[in-house]
């Protein structure tokens, strides 16, 4: 059987892509910080399904929770490196320092808790090996207006992924990338009302479940392949590819 860890999974993409691990026979950790959604989301998803109630930014507590799920499970075959947040959007002046930080810590440095603590498992563990996913963004490749915090940390997962994938080949750690536009989450409905209310066209979407069944493409690759980067996306989203 095999084990993943998947961070901000009591809802939207993180959730998704653990019940579609679950539904293909994984064990799943799941990692949020709030402890009753979480509990309610395990519930849901299965008796293979473990709440991990953590701050990924706390790296005694992610260290604990990792350590303590693989001993339980026997070891970490995956961790989908998801969580992260958006910050109000703004012109850089009116961006406040807080904001900058905060995003920072999240997106950029809790992904970096993470991927650490799994590299160690999957590199200590027998066999030796195991998979990284890191949730970038369509904001990696391109800005969204007003979003210079959430930009940035997205381009810094980027070379995390492309950092991690070359670290980890004498290893059997294989690390790549999902950039992903505008999947229906609970987040993206609430950006549509907005619209809408606002008399604009709502932004075209796409059905998560899209991107949980590439999560698990990815996931369940042998580890002598790898996806290092895919790109996800809303047919309509007016995107044009890298820059």
């Amino acid at each position: 059987m095999k084990t993943a860890i998947v961070t901000g999974a009591s809802a939207g993409i993180g959730r998704a892509v653990a019940e579609r691990l679950l539904e293909a026979g994984w064990t799943v950790g799941l990692v949020a910080r709030r402890a009753e959604l979480l509990d309610a989301t395990a519930q849901a998803c299965g008796p293979r399904a473990i709440p991990l109630p953590l701050d990924v930014t706390d790296a005694d507590a992610v260290q604990s929770a990792f350590h303590d799920f693989a001993e339980a499970a026997g070891r970490l075959d995956l961790l989908f490196n998801n969580a992260g947040i958006f910050t109000p959007a703004a012109p850089i002046d009116e961006i406040p320092v807080e904001d900058w930080r905060r995003a920072v810590e999240v997106n950029l440095t809790g992904m970096f808790l993470c991927a650490r603590m799994a590299f160690r498992i999957m590199r200590r563990q027998s066999p030796q090996g195991g998979r990284i996913v890191n949730n970038g963004s369509i904001s990696a490749h391109v800005p969204r207006e007003g979003a210079a915090p959430y930009t940035a940390t997205k381009h810094g997962v980027t070379g995390l992924t492309r950092q991690i994938a070359l670290d980890g080949r004498p290893f059997d750690i294989a690390c790549g990338q999902i950039d992903i536009g505008n999947a229906e989450t609970d987040l993206l409905r609430g950006i549509a009302a907005a619209a809408r209310a606002q008399g604009r066209a709502p932004p075209p979407v796409m059905d998560v479940r899209h991107v949980a069944d590439a999560v698990l493409a990815m996931a369940e690759l042998p580890l002598s392949a790898n996806v290092l980067f895919q790109t996800i996306m809303a047919t309509k989203m007016p995107y044009v590819g890298r820059g």
